[in-house]
């Protein structure tokens, strides 16, 4: 499966959510939605919420998390494939507070960085 890296690096192509979405499985979004429920203590977590085409997808659905990011609308902004395009990259506070609790995803965007 071809990585597909959302702005903020994770990899939209292995998350549940978008994978469901693109299978048009409602019984798997709905399941996915009760678990997030309990894991993130959100009981207002629907179906609908972990409906996503990705996060870099601007036609499509975006889950409900896109709405509460705020590194998805500054890179749209800047008009980048990902934060690792982005001018800005070292030092930027959005990142650092999000690499924080992932810091995968600061691995993936750094060798995104090293190709360029």
């Amino acid at each position: 499966m071809t990585a597909m890296t959302a702005f903020c690096g994770l990899d939209c192509a292995t998350c549940e959510a978008y994978l469901a979405t693109q299978a048009c499985d409602e019984a798997a979004k709905e399941r996915i939605a009760a678990s997030w429920r309990e894991f993130y203590n959100a009981p207002g977590i629907t179906a609908a919420y972990v409906t996503c085409d990705g996060c870099t997808n601007l036609q499509g659905h975006a889950g409900g998390h896109c709405s509460e990011c705020d590194i998805r609308p500054c890179a749209i902004e800047r008009g980048v494939a990902n934060c690792a395009h982005c001018a800005g990259y070292d030092g930027c506070d959005k990142l650092a507070r999000f690499f924080a609790m992932v810091p995968a995803c600061k691995e993936t965007l750094d060798g995104i960085r090293r190709g360029l």
